[in-house]
């Protein structure tokens, strides 16, 4: 089956559009979004403006977070009786802290196919240019608005070996990174990626403390903002303080500690030096 056909078939597309700059459309994209019998849109008016650009006339319908309940079911009827929908967003991925999730579990239930057109996602973009360590991460959507409960996030990830990765609104920033001060540490690293893709990018990277120095002094925040906080620093000083253990004596180490196999202790050695477990394997088979 072609390409071409798939898209006349009935079927559930997951469309991403730009976050930004239109060019980051993908011509498969535009295909789909032509070629579909209807295109399901977070906000329509906000879609028209994409699709008016690109001269696609297709029909649209809304289906966002106050009405999916019902719309799913009505737009699972429509493939079933063999409809092709493509489901888009006003940016980004669908069902990345956007509607998406009951529609496409639904579809999944009544065995209608549910075919991704990758694209862009603010999240991916802000992680690969932070300089930030992006082997292991954790995307974990929008930090709770009620500073008790985003507090309390934040507690969990005091040690954390990993890239925390959050959405955050622009009018929130400052409230959100006093927090991470508090709770996480003023030397803590930090990177605001805020507005990427767009005209007025900016990546504001370094101490928590600094960065939000920075942002206090500005008279406002704009735009979309994806926060990153840095892996636990005493995992790093850990590193730091004993560079003369090898990566095999270490293994050695933990597998005697916590009775484990290699494999395990490879994997906890890979996350100690912030190193893939292929780049850990490779320094343990050098020094057997």
């Amino acid at each position: 089956m072609t390409e071409e056909a798939r898209v006349s078939a009935p079927a559930l597309y997951l469309v991403a559009t730009p976050i930004g700059n239109l060019e980051d459309i993908t011509l498969r994209a535009l295909r789909v979004l032509k070629e579909v019998d209807v295109i399901a849109c977070e906000d329509t008016r906000q879609t028209q403006k994409l699709l008016n650009h690109f001269a696609i006339s297709t029909r649209t319908t809304s289906y966002h977070q106050h009405n999916e309940m019902t719309k799913s079911a009505e737009l699972v009827k429509e493939m079933q009786e063999g409809a092709s929908v493509a489901l888009v967003t006003d940016a980004g991925m669908p069902g990345i802290s956007d509607p998406g999730y009951r529609l496409i579990t639904l579809a999944i239930w009544h065995h209608v196919p549910v075919v991704p057109v990758p694209g862009a996602s603010a999240f991916l973009a802000a992680l690969v240019a932070s300089g930030l360590p992006t082997d292991s991460f954790r995307f974990s959507g929008f930090l709770s608005a009620k500073r008790g409960e985003r507090r309390a996030a934040l507690e969990t990830i005091k040690s954390s070996p990993w890239t925390q990765v959050f959405y955050e609104a622009p009018h929130r920033i400052v409230e959100t990174l006093t927090d991470v001060v508090e709770v996480l540490g003023e030397s803590r690293q930090v990177v605001i990626a805020r507005e990427v893709t767009k005209l007025h990018e900016e990546f504001l990277r370094g101490r928590a403390g600094e960065v939000l120095a920075n942002l206090k002094a500005r008279e406002t925040v704009k735009g979309e903002i994806t926060l990153l906080i840095g892996k636990a620093e005493e995992l790093d000083t850990q590193v730091a303080a004993a560079p003369h253990v090898s990566v095999r004596q270490r293994v050695e180490q933990i597998m005697a500690e916590e009775k484990i196999d290699e494999k395990g202790a490879l994997k906890k050695v890979a996350k100690e030096r912030g190193v893939s477990k292929s780049e850990a394997y490779r320094e343990l088979q050098r020094s057997k």
